[in-house]
């Protein structure tokens, strides 16, 4: 058996396409659920605020106190989610780079997925009061540094289930089934647990309590079943996708300084030979890092500048992900005839220009509304035409290489929005402002790709 790459032309099986699919599927249970649209929004959220400045505040959202305390808590969140991105930074490709040597891709990658099914299912254990929000913020930090850890394996999969011809469709499958995995799990946490149905201090079908006096265990066991949701569909890629043999390593096993010469030697011939794939790997990185930030951060927004309930956040989602999968499907159609950097461009100009416009559309609902589902409709597009340009990019017969480097270092500069999203914040006193920082991160990104030209050449 040798290691599949995208040299590859042999027939995919449809079942092994498939399962490896479903695990994006099921990782919208982290991405939709846990860090955008339901556990961040309760962290931070009233729950979370002393009850006396709530009591003192009442109805007024608009109170001072009020106001700095929840700014507070979104600090928290932002801060533990910026040393989780150092962390990511450091660790992540050297982490890439071992597993991939040793022939345990899928090992390690079964090994963060069940470490993020622990770690999702211990927040049913963040009790509604300031004393828990450390630990709220720690465990959303936790789980997202070991959800980059498998997605690093889970991308490099990629080349390991499609062929020269199938990988933009294949990834494209991989996307949308997140985006629908998502749509899916929401509705469902929304009719269960988390929408009013006129029962006071309950929600959803099976009633459970929704205020801080009774605990919140609408949220927090919705976060329960996404832990199982996640862990169930995790499964059928561990059972149906082989694992990569181990590389005929001369060197042996070596250490972690061996490890970064090693990918600094790599990164060092991309710069010779082909700047451009380095260039691209680099752009990516920053602006897929913005578009991140949007959906962490996106909920806390709603939830304190624009007053969304937890129902509403929730409804938000689903026209979001429904606006992100159509952007994706639409701009597949397109990215053969105008080329994958248009495609991410004319997306990224979007994008910043959504982010800007949030600041300018006043307190009222509609106006988020609005500029969130123009920005969710270029999410997709940025994402999906994103694989494909680096796939036309790639030196023949290093496919898998860069591939993986592209998928070792796609979050390394995970911190830079969740930092540009705490300045601001921490400067204004106003969590709307932090919207100004993660407009600056995609604008970055922009530029560093506007100088990049799809030419490819070979490596050593």
């Amino acid at each position: 058996m040798t290691e599949a790459t995208l040299a590859d032309t042999s027939p995919i099986p449809r079942r092994r396409i498939v399962s490896w699919a479903l695990w994006d599927w099921g990782s919208a249970a982290f991405n939709a659920v846990v860090t955008t649209f339901v556990f961040s929004t309760y962290l931070a959220s009233s729950s979370f605020v002393s009850p006396a400045i709530v009591a003192a505040a009442g109805d007024d959202a608009s109170n001072p106190a009020l106001v700095a305390a929840k700014s507070h808590n979104a600090t928290v969140i932002s801060t533990a989610l910026t040393i989780a991105g150092i962390l990511v930074a450091l660790l992540a490709p050297i982490l890439g780079q071992r597993s991939d040597g040793s022939g345990r891709r899928k090992r390690w990658l079964g090994i963060n997925s069940a470490v993020l099914v622990l770690v999702m299912a211990a927040m049913v254990f963040v009790v509604p009061a300031p004393p828990y929000l450390l630990l709220g913020a720690t465990l959303l930090a936790v789980g997202n540094l070991v959800f980059e850890f498998a997605a690093v394996n889970y991308n490099a999969m990629l080349v390991q289930v499609s062929t020269p011809k199938t990988i933009g469709r294949v990834s494209s499958w991989g996307w949308g089934a997140g985006y629908l995995g998502g749509i899916v799990l929401l509705l469902l946490l929304l009719v269960l647990f988390l929408q009013s149905f006129g029962v006071d201090g309950q929600t959803g079908l099976l009633g459970l309590a929704s205020t801080p006096a009774g605990g919140v265990w609408s949220v927090r066991i919705a976060i329960l079943v996404s832990a199982v949701w996640f862990g169930a569909f995790a499964i059928p890629l561990l059972l149906a996708v082989p694992e990569i043999p181990a590389h005929d390593n001369r060197e042996g096993r070596i250490g972690i300084v061996a490890s970064y010469r090693k990918l600094g030697h790599t990164i060092a011939q991309l710069y010779r030979k082909n700047p451009q794939v380095l260039l691209f790997l680099v752009a990516s990185a920053v602006f897929r890092d913005g578009i991140a930030a949007v959906f962490t951060f996106g909920a806390i927004i709603a939830s304190q500048v624009f007053g969304f309930t937890s129902s509403e956040v929730i409804y938000f989602a689903v026209a979001a992900n429904v606006m992100a999968g159509i952007g994706a499907f639409a701009a597949g159609n397109l990215d053969d005839r105008l080329g994958a950097k248009a495609i991410i461009v004319f997306s990224l100009v979007g994008l910043v220009v959504a982010a800007v416009a949030i600041l300018f559309v006043g307190d009222g609902k509609l106006g988020f509304w609005i500029c969130g589902l123009f920005l969710s409709i270029f999410v997709g597009p940025a994402q999906s035409a994103s694989r494909s340009f680096l796939a036309r990019v790639t030196p023949s017969g290093r496919e898998g290489e860069v591939f993986g480097l592209y998928a070792t270092t796609g979050r390394a500069v995970s911190f830079l929005a969740p930092a540009l999203f705490t300045l601001f914040v921490t400067l204004t006193g106003n969590t709307r402002y932090g919207a100004i920082g993660i407009a600056i991160v995609l604008a970055a990104g922009l530029a560093l790709l506007v100088r990049v030209h799809p030419v490819q050449r070979e490596i050593d």
